[in-house]
């Protein structure tokens, strides 16, 4: 494997003249470089086919009106380099969510040429590190993971002053949903012109919270970068500003429940024995026809109207009917990752219910500790400092911060769901896939289908909208069995989405 550093007359006028401080005590005798790039070669094998490819490791900056460097975003670049023209080679530009959330989780889980080294259920293994992914996009698309601003590497920067800004000059500058959307779309601009992208059909990738700044980005992309993108898609998606709130909220969750309870084998056995999506199919109808309904009544709802729903939502919930009249039918989900096992002395995990945690108390309203997320970082924090350093060549003596300080984070003006639509609008090449794990109890699948229903209520974009569902929880892809289905479904995706030639966009 080929290892060399590129370094241009820009990064070494960085090195001499633009070393930085980063932003927090812990890394307060540190430098960061505000514009480098390490660049290694490697190959693999993904679909049986070796494909060579170029790793760019570094950062870039983001400047204000006046052209100053305002913070350094850290971004990792792979490009396929049997590809002699890239114009019709699609570039994936990548975020993870949060708020504050780093590349990582996508970036050696998921779409990436490298991926976790974990067991099929994805839980962690030792010794800890990376692994080829033969189910990458990479064979047909080229991948940018980008940090915003206090995740991975990204710093903010000091002012021309030499001053880091204040609490309230940064959370203006980067950390609300629309300042968010704003910088990054001009540092993805930048990156676009430096790698010479223009003519690349673009794609959006987005988990999480990262699904309300992509749903952002496409609309900022188009108004006022003028770069228009040929897809979205939306991992484990967010409101996007669409209210779900009272009785859509409440019943919404509902078909989470049952696949919770189905996997944890805590329903009836009518029930138990079902496959999970005729199961679901039917917790979904009850949801939308009876219990939706039920709910919105009220307190004025009929008595044996209430105690006919409340059994059924107790039979497909694996709760007792006296737990769901007790809640007035409305079911906390806290609640239920406390409850659903207690008799087993177990809680379920919050992002991904199929994690069993141990509470030091079987009572109370809510789990101590989401163990999803204890395991998860048990494996990718070694990982990703690990081969971001050995194997990429990036070396620096910075923390790489899976969760980094962004926080308040102002979340005012949220309309994200409704510029998406408005940028498929204007744009018909522009195409839609939302991607969700069923055993997801922070952004539940159902709540991902009620939100791509009500993106668009004209139903003319419709069609240029999808989803895909998995067995798994918020990260689909730790799973091995949707790891490959889930990169199977993004492959598809991009390639029926691009525009044949000579397509007009045109309605």
């Amino acid at each position: 494997m080929l290892h060399y550093l590129f370094k241009t007359s820009v990064i070494v006028l960085c090195l001499q003249s633009f070393c930085i401080s980063s932003t927090t005590f812990a890394d307060e005798m540190r430098q960061s470089l505000i514009d480098e790039k390490v660049i290694t070669e490697h190959r693999t094998q993904i679909n049986e086919k070796t494909i060579p490819y170029r790793a760019t490791t570094g950062t870039q900056p983001v400047w204000d009106d006046e052209g100053h460097p305002t913070a350094t975003l850290f971004y990792t670049y792979y490009q396929r380099t049997d590809v002699k023209d890239n114009s019709k080679r699609p570039l994936i530009i990548s975020f993870n969510g949060g708020p504050g959330s780093a590349s990582v989780w996508m970036h050696i889980a998921y779409t990436g040429p490298k991926v976790l080294n974990i067991d099929d259920e994805g839980y962690p293994l030792q010794p800890y590190g990376v692994k080829s992914n033969n189910y990458s996009i990479l064979d047909i698309a080229d991948i940018v993971y980008v940090n915003p601003v206090n995740t991975g590497y990204s710093r903010v920067l000091p002012n021309v002053e030499g001053k880091m800004p204040s609490k309230d000059e940064q959370q203006k500058m980067f950390f609300g949903v629309n300042a968010d959307i704003k910088y990054l779309a001009e540092w993805v601009t930048t990156f676009v012109t430096r790698n010479e992208r223009w003519r690349s059909p673009k794609y959006l990738i987005g988990e999480s919270y990262g699904t309300a700044r992509v749903s952002g980005l496409a609309l900022e992309l188009q108004k006022n970068q003028w770069m228009y993108p040929n897809g979205v898609i939306l991992v484990s998606p967010t409101d996007l500003g669409i209210e779900r709130n009272g009785p859509v909220k409440a019943a919404n969750r509902l078909p989470y429940f049952a696949a919770a309870a189905w996997y944890h084998k805590a329903l009836g056995e009518d029930l138990q024995q079902q496959d999970l999506s005729p199961l679901l199919a039917e917790v979904e109808q009850f949801t939308l026809n009876q219990y939706l309904p039920a709910l919105a009544k009220g307190s004025f709802i009929e008595a044996e109207e209430k105690q006919r729903v409340a059994e059924q939502v107790a039979q497909y919930s694996g709760l007792s009917v006296t737990e769901v009249l007790q809640s007035n039918l409305d079911i906390d989900t806290k609640y239920f990752w406390k409850t659903l096992l207690r008799d087993r002395q177990q809680t379920i995990g919050r992002l991904d219910s199929r994690y069993i945690g141990i509470d030091e108390k079987s009572v109370g309203g809510k789990p101590d500790y989401n163990p999803e997320l204890a395991s998860w970082l048990h494996s990718f924090t070694p990982a990703i400092n690990d081969y971001l350093r050995t194997e990429l060549n990036y070396k620096t003596d910075l923390k790489y911060n899976m969760f980094g300080p962004v926080h308040p984070w102002d979340r005012s003006k949220n309309n994200t769901g409704a510029n998406l639509r408005l940028a498929m609008a204007q744009n018909p090449y522009l195409n839609v896939m939302i991607q969700s794990g069923y055993y997801d109890g922070a952004t539940n699948y159902f709540d991902a289908k009620y939100t791509m229903w009500q993106l668009d209520r004209s139903g003319l974009i419709k069609d240029r909208l999808s989803f895909k569902g998995y067995r798994s929880g918020h990260m689909m892809y730790l799973r091995h069995d949707d790891l490959k289905q889930s990169n199977h479904d993004l492959r598809e995706f991009i390639q029926s989405t691009l525009p044949k030639t000579d397509q007009p966009a045109k309605y």
